[in-house]
């Protein structure tokens, strides 16, 4: 058999508070538990508050006083003129109870996403002998056009549309994933006592998921929060502890071995050039043959490749002795007999 556990009941403590708040001694407990119930109850059925749509009742005890937030839809009604209604529900309230009562208003903003306003609104409509499928349809609708929620339940238990047996009609639109238990689920109860009997309206709203306490912080809040941070902005470096910033990371490269600063090219600097060794035959060896690099294949290039200067030199010499004056003579004798 599957419990029907309360959805708030579930959440307390975990994305949810306590209605009441106080603390006092175990003896004392039960008398101040069935307090708390009468002041309840004397709110909910004082003339004052009737159509006021009360969605929730804080009551958070002092050592001299107590104290009654009021979540109303419409608050104007609870303050009356000139705040003639909600003096008559203090001075009520204060003849049940020996301690000083202060009473504060809250308004509830969207009253179209409130489980308990949902309930009442529905459970005021079946009084008026409306169609109970149509006032389903309407404040499912409502509820997720105007109050922007994810999902949406409602259900009805009694003689509903004055039939001889009692039976139980439900709506639903969207999703409401009741066992996750981050889930934001309202939940709101109220109950049409018509003419052919009581009519129980349930209501289960689903509003998305509550993943920690910064989502119940304005924008502004939070923006304030993380420039009073003392870490690092986003590009920055992190800081040393004694505020100074540390040297940027291209710093620390190791020095390359062709720079003039690096050990490696003064120990290359050191180094002297290797001393030529004598042929076989007690001649010094070729230039050509011990300054030139061996080629990609690893065989020794060609003389005829590389120009050696020795060789270049002498046949700058041979040319220049034809260009002499000398030469000139001869060429033109030969010119004359031909």
């Amino acid at each position: 058999m599957g419990q029907k556990v309360n959805p708030i009941g579930l959440r307390v403590g975990i994305n949810r508070t306590w209605a009441s708040r106080w603390y006092v001694d175990p003896k004392e407990y039960a008398a101040t538990l069935h307090e708390d119930l009468k002041l309840r109850k004397l709110i909910m059925e004082m003339p004052e508050t009737k159509g006021a749509d009360i969605a929730e009742l804080e009551i958070i005890r002092h050592p001299q006083r107590i104290t009654i937030t009021i979540h109303t839809a419409r608050p104007g009604v609870i303050i009356g003129v000139k705040g003639a209604n909600i003096e008559k529900i203090g001075s009520e309230l204060q003849k049940h109870i020996n301690k000083k009562i202060q009473i504060k208003i809250k308004e509830v903003r969207n009253a179209d996403n409130n489980a308990q306003i949902i309930a009442q609104n529905v459970a005021r409509q079946l009084l008026a002998r409306s169609s109970f499928r149509r006032t389903m349809k309407q404040a499912i609708t409502n509820a997720i056009k105007k109050g922007n929620a994810q999902g949406v339940k409602i259900r009805l238990s009694g003689r509903l549309g004055g039939a001889e047996m009692s039976r139980t009609e439900e709506a639903k639109e969207g999703r409401i994933p009741l066992h996750t238990l981050r889930a934001d689920i309202d939940y709101g109860f109220a109950e049409a006592l018509t003419t052919f009997g009581a009519i129980g309206v349930k209501v289960w709203i689903y509003n998305g998921m509550k993943y920690g306490k910064e989502q119940k912080e304005d924008a502004g809040a939070l923006l304030r929060k993380r420039r009073d941070r003392p870490g690092p902005l986003r590009g920055d470096a992190p800081r040393s502890a004694d505020g100074t910033q540390p040297a940027r990371a291209d710093s620390t490269r190791p020095e390359r071995a062709d720079s003039p600063e690096s050990p490696k090219a003064e120990s290359s600097k050191a180094k002297t050039p290797r001393a030529k060794s004598p042929k076989a035959d007690g001649t010094q060896p070729d230039k050509a043959d011990s300054m030139q690099p061996d080629r990609a294949d690893g065989t020794q290039p060609d003389k005829a490749d590389s120009m050696q200067p020795d060789k270049a030199d002498s046949a700058n010499a041979e040319l220049a002795k034809d260009e002499s004056p000398a030469a000139e003579d001869t060429k033109e004798n030969v010119d004359v007999k031909s």
